[in-house]
């Protein structure tokens, strides 16, 4: 009896641990996320866990914190203009993934400079941003009227 119930009990548990890990797909609310900030990958390090997005403002620099990889060339929604953890909608593999906004509105020389200071290992290996069409066409972020 009492080894069919430990049996039982360690089934059960097996079953709760085991469905609940599962990747998050998007499928029903990617209309909310295709009306946020849109931004392509312009570096991605794996190694050291750190991004650049390149936005119509300028660059980003994003620190993964999923886990979920994030390649060059990946197309991304979301709000890169603050700083702070959120998450943030990988059009490219169609998965929420979560990070945290180091430095937003670069300009492409302030990006690579910040990047080689957050992930040294990318200059190392002689790695930089990936330098686009768009780079001088960088508007100006529209300001936020405080609250007094």
């Amino acid at each position: 009896m009492k080894k069919i119930f430990t049996y039982s009990i360690v089934a059960a548990l097996a079953a709760i641990i085991f469905s609940g890990c599962t990747k998050q797909s998007v499928y029903d609310d990617s209309g909310y996320w295709l009306s946020q900030e849109r931004g392509n990958v312009v570096y991605s390090n794996n190694n050291c866990g750190y991004y650049v997005v390149e936005t119509n403002y300028g660059y980003t620099i994003i620190l993964n914190l999923d886990g979920l990889r994030t390649y060059d060339g990946d197309v991304m929604y979301g709000d890169f203009g603050n700083y702070g953890s959120r998450n943030f909608y990988n059009y490219t593999a169609n998965v929420i993934t979560r990070g945290t906004v180091m430095e937003y509105d670069l300009s492409y020389n302030a990006a690579q400079d910040a990047i080689n200071y957050y992930c040294p290992y990318g200059k190392a290996a002689g790695l930089t941003i990936r330098e686009s069409n768009n780079v001088k066409s960088t508007t100006p972020r529209p300001a936020v009227p405080s609250n007094q």
